[in-house]
């Protein structure tokens, strides 16, 4: 970004001390993130208030800050412009200067799926346009604004991630980012406890469409009935993807490869492959791959950006150790849908001929949270493997279920010594025949297992 601080007073309609043509390259609400040319905009919270790092931010190199209107002893000698709300201040620049670009915004949101489908998106377009995407989790209110006031002028395409908690974020994520192109993964359980049921969630992250402008294209998960039925009720323009030959991008001859996943699309003769492991990922390809195709990419074109894309990390992630033994690193987070996912994707992969699960709680899925935990429980009962590794208080429930099914293996369980789990595969660190996935919520941080197992990775 290139705006002066007095473009950025008219953008926000306010006013300001020592405002004249100093050069706004991008926004902060982080003082010790502070670059050469940033706008900082201090917050006001509970533990610690913002105004307090003003001066260092300048010192740092912040061209000018906010400060809220309410706020005592303002310094008068820095540049400031006074705004009523930090948060609503930062969202109207976004919004400002999102209409300044010209360039093809596309949103992402999903229970699951919507970094990895980010990640593909922005690796099958960036050999051929210029793309810069959300980075990090800035997907939420304060993080999408700060992304978008962060893209370059000369963008060509956006690809901004979406996530939410409740009922209206997303919808005012879409209202400031005006998507051409929208993306819903799929349907999940996370955030049941804000939301409800399932229903409520979709029709959460069916809000992405409330922004998308009229021309604009939404793709989602066609095999998930409650966003057909809400697709109907709308009169956006859609298009499904998924494994039904009835969707408009439908993958087949799905199988594992040496280090990925190999598949065919209907409607083209090509085969593409894909770095990761995983059905689910290769859903997530589709909608990369109608993304490609609407903005007039060939599917040669397409396949090649796809066979070397990368992935944002714990994401279907192999990790091999020096000693041989290879992990599945699926730790970003966990919900039933995408748990299921990786089981399945255990149960029947050929990658290796022995598998160990080391498997984390569920968090935030309300009042069926024991039920979602056993339901893990009997799904593993009746899966081959030679090992099964539960960490956290919610797992103690398919523990127990396990033992009282007396499954033919071993079954460890620790509610919050991870290390102290980490002992029986410590013992097989150099079997070249055992691939072990990890998988749980973020607060559950299994990819330490990795290092608790072995130190070198290849």
């Amino acid at each position: 970004m290139k705006r002066t601080l007095r473009q950025l007073q008219q953008w926000l309609q306010v006013e300001g001390q020592h405002v004249g043509e100093q050069i706004v390259h991008r926004a902060t609400i982080d003082s010790r993130d502070v670059r050469e040319g940033d706008l900082f905009i201090p917050f006001r919270g509970e533990r610690a208030n913002g105004h307090q790092y003003v001066r260092q931010a300048i010192e740092k190199g912040a061209v000018a800050s906010l400060w809220l209107a309410d706020e005592p002893n303002p310094p008068r000698d820095i540049p400031l412009l006074f705004v009523e709300d930090s948060e609503e201040a930062l969202q109207t620049l976004a919004r400002a200067y999102r209409t300044e670009l010209d360039a093809t915004f596309i949103g992402v949101t999903g229970s699951n799926g919507k970094t990895s489908t980010k990640d593909l998106i922005d690796a099958v377009l960036s050999p051929y346009m210029h793309v810069q995407k959300t980075e990090g989790n800035f997907n939420n209110e304060l993080g999408m604004p700060l992304t978008i006031l962060a893209l370059e002028e000369d963008v060509e395409v956006a690809v901004l991630e979406m996530g939410m908690s409740g009922f209206g974020e997303i919808s005012l994520l879409s209202d400031i980012a005006r998507p051409n192109l929208a993306v819903i993964t799929n349907i999940g359980e996370a955030h049941m406890e804000e939301l409800g049921s399932r229903n409520g969630i979709a029709q959460a992250k069916f809000e992405i469409i409330d922004g998308l402008q009229k021309d604009g294209l939404l793709l989602y998960d066609g095999a998930e009935p409650l966003l057909q039925s809400l697709v109907q009720q709308s009169d956006c323009l859609a298009k499904t993807f998924g494994y039904d030959a009835q969707f408009d991008f439908v993958a087949t001859d799905v199988e594992e490869v040496d280090g990925g996943t190999a598949f065919r699309v209907i409607g083209s003769d090509m085969t593409f492959t894909l770095p990761v492991y995983g059905r689910h990922q290769v859903q997530n390809a589709l909608a990369a791959i109608g993304i490609a195709r609407h903005l007039g990419l060939s599917d040669e074109q397409i396949r090649e950006a796809l066979k070397s894309s990368h992935l944002t990390p714990m994401r279907m992630e192999p990790v091999l150790l020096q000693s041989g033994l290879l992990f599945l690193n699926d730790a970003y987070n966990a919900a039933p849908t995408s748990m299921t996912a990786a089981l399945q994707f255990m149960k029947t992969t050929t990658v290796r001929p022995n598998k160990w699960l080391v498997l984390g709680d569920m968090l935030e899925l309300g009042t069926n949270k024991v039920v979602y935990h056993e339901d893990v429980a009997r799904y593993v009962c009746d899966m081959d493997v030679a090992g099964v590794s539960l960490y956290g208080s919610l797992m103690r429930h398919a523990y127990d279920l396990l033992q009282e099914r007396d499954v033919p293996f071993p079954v460890y369980y620790e509610e919050d010594d991870l290390e102290a789990l980490a002992s029986p595969l410590r013992q097989r660190a150099d079997d070249e025949t055992l691939f072990v996935l990890l998988k749980g919520s973020r607060g559950m941080a299994l990819e330490r297992m990795i290092h608790y197992v072995k130190e070198d990775v290849r």
